[in-house]
C-alpha cells in the first residue's frame, strides 16, 4: 500500500492522501447483512456482482436484455477462467438470481447501477439506457438503500438522475437512502489489473452516502479513495480517460514522425520509458477501441460545448483517434502500390477484431472502420479472427471469420490484434503484411504502419 500511497501523492501531501484512502477495515460494511441488485450485467456489471459474491454478498442482477440473461446462464460470456467458473457457482448456489424484472430491487439493501454510455454515430453522449435504469433504480427505491452509481457520464449525471429524482419522490438523500458516484475500473483481458487490486473513488452526496458507498464498494477492492462530491468522481474519471485519450494520440502521432524519420517507434517509446518521473509509456496502434476511450471523452467535449467552453486539445486528440483507421488504410494502398499492386480487387485479410488482445470485444474497435474503409475503397475485405466468429462494419455488412488462412491466399495480411497463444505462422508466407501493432515478428518482411 506504500506504492500506493507514493502514487496518489505525486500531486498532493502524503497526510491528505492518507486522510481520503479508506483502507479494507474502513471500507467495509462489517457484519451486517447485505444484499445487492447489480443494474446492467454487461463487461462491468458482471464482474461487479461476480465480485460482491466472491466476499460473500448474495444479491440479483437485472439486465433488460433477455439474450444477455440467456448467455450468462449458459455461461456464454466473455470472462477469464477465474470469473467464469466463479459465475457458475453463483448461478449454482442461488446466490447470484438473475431477472429482467427492476421491482426486484426493492428487496436489496445496496444498487449498483453500472449500464453502458455509448455515443452515437455523431459521438453526441446517448445515455438512453442510463436514463431508463436510473428511473427503474428510482422507481423502486426505498428507505435504508445505498445507490451507486458506476457508469461513466458528463459531471452532474448522479445528481440529475439519481438525487434530484429521489428528492422528489420523498427520500431524503444522506438521511432516507445514501447517493454516490463510484466509477467503474475494469481493464477486460489483463489478469494484472484484477478489481480487488485496483483503487476505487467514491465520491458521495454527503459525508454519509460517502461512508456507505465506500463501504459497499470496499467488498470489491481492498483501496477506497474518498472525494468530496459525486461530481468530483465523475470529472476524476473523465479526465483519466481523457489523459489515455491524449496520449495514444500522441503516440500515433509520434509513430508516424518515426516512419518519417526511418526510426521504430517501439525502441523510440521503450526508451523514453526508461526515465522513471514524468513519462508513461504510450503505444502507437491501429486505432483506439473499447468502450471506454474512444467515447468517454465525448461526454466532456458535449458537456463543454452546451456550455460554450473550449477544449481545443482535447478535441484535436479526439479527432486524430477518428482519423486514425483512414491512415492506416492510406498506409495500405501506399504499400499495394510500391508492390506494384492495388487496393482495388485486392484480396485483404484483417488479422484480429477485437479491440484489445485476449478479449471478444468489439465496442469500438478500429478494425471495423478499417475493414469499411478497405472495401469502400474496392478491396475484397476478410478477417480471422478466433475469438470473433462474426461481426457487423458500420454499414450493416455481416462478416465470417476465416477459420484456417493460408498466407498465399491474400494480397496482404493487415494485423490489426494479435491474441495471446494464437498461432499467425501462417503470415509469413503472405507477400504483404502490413503490421498496425508495430510488434508483429512472425513475418520478417512486414512493413509497420
Amino acid at each position: 500500500m506504500a506504492g500506493l500511497e507514493l502514487a496518489l501523492a505525486v500531486n498532493g501531501p502524503l497526510d491528505d492522501v492518507r486522510s481520503r484512502l479508506l483502507h479494507r477495515s474502513a471500507a467495509r460494511p462489517g457484519t451486517e447483512p447485505l444484499s445487492v441488485g447489480v443494474v446492467g450485467l454487461g463487461y462491468v456489471g458482471l464482474p461487479t456482482a461476480l465480485g460482491l459474491y466472491a466476499r460473500g454478498v448474495p444479491g440479483i442482477g437485472v439486465d433488460v436484455s433477455a439474450e444477455r440473461l440467456a448467455a450468462i446462464r449458459t455461461g456464454a460470456v466473455d470472462l477469464p477462467d477465474d470469473d467464469r467458473a466463479a459465475l457458475a457457482d453463483a448461478l449454482a448456489a442461488g446466490g447470484l438470481r438473475l431477472t429482467d424484472d427492476p421491482a426486484l430491487l426493492s428487496d436489496v439493501d445496496a444498487v449498483v447501477v453500472c449500464v453502458p454510455t455509448p455515443v452515437d454515430r455523431h459521438r453526441v453522449p446517448d445515455t438512453t439506457a442510463l436514463r431508463a435504469a436510473c428511473t427503474a433504480v428510482v422507481q423502486h427505491a426505498r428507505a435504508g438503500q445505498t445507490i451507486v452509481l458506476t457508469s461513466t457520464s458528463y459531471v452532474g449525471t448522479t445528481r440529475e438522475m439519481l438525487i434530484d429524482p429521489l428528492q422528489r419522490k420523498g427520500l431524503r438523500v444522506g438521511v432516507d437512502v445514501c447517493v454516490a458516484f463510484s466509477p467503474e475500473r475494469i481493464d477486460p483481458g489483463v489478469p494484472a489489473h484484477r478489481q480487488r487490486e485496483t483503487p476505487r473513488l467514491v465520491g458521495g452526496e454527503t459525508p454519509r452516502c460517502t461512508e456507505r458507498a465506500a463501504r459497499l464498494i470496499g467488498y470489491l477492492t481492498d483501496a477506497v479513495y474518498a472525494v468530496s462530491t459525486p461530481e468530483a468522481a465523475e470529472l476524476a474519471k473523465l479526465y483519466e480517460n481523457v489523459y489515455r485519450a491524449v496520449n495514444l494520440a500522441l503516440a500515433n502521432e509520434i509513430a508516424d514522425i518515426c516512419g518519417h524519420l526511418a526510426l521504430d517507434p517501439i525502441e523510440v517509446t521503450t526508451a523514453a520509458a526508461t526515465k522513471p518521473y514524468g513519462f508513461l509509456a504510450c503505444f502507437p496502434g491501429p486505432g483506439v477501441g473499447g468502450h471506454c476511450i474512444p467515447c468517454d471523452p465525448h461526454y466532456l467535449l458535449w458537456q463543454l460545448r452546451t456550455a460554450a467552453h473550449p477544449a481545443p486539445l482535447i478535441e484535436q486528440a479526439m479527432t486524430a483517434i477518428a482519423a486514425r483507421p483512414r491512415r492506416v488504410v492510406a498506409r495500405a494502398v501506399e504499400l499495394l502500390a510500391d508492390t506494384g499492386g492495388s487496393l482495388r480487387g485486392a484480396r485483404v485479410l484483417v488479422v484480429g477484431v477485437s479491440y484489445k488482445p485476449g478479449v471478444r470485444d468489439l465496442r469500438g474497435s478500429s478494425a471495423l472502420d478499417i475493414l469499411a474503409e478497405l472495401a469502400r475503397r474496392g478491396a475484397q475485405v476478410h478477417y480471422h479472427d478466433p475469438l470473433v466468429p462474426d461481426c457487423t462494419l458500420p454499414d450493416g455488412t455481416r462478416l465470417s471469420g476465416e477459420t484456417d488462412p493460408q498466407g498465399a491466399d491474400w494480397d496482404l495480411a493487415l494485423i490489426h490484434t494479435v491474441h495471446p497463444g494464437v498461432d499467425y505462422g501462417w503470415a509469413a508466407d503472405c507477400p504483404r503484411v502490413l503490421d498496425a501493432t508495430y510488434r508483429f515478428d512472425l513475418a520478417p518482411h512486414r512493413q509497420i504502419v
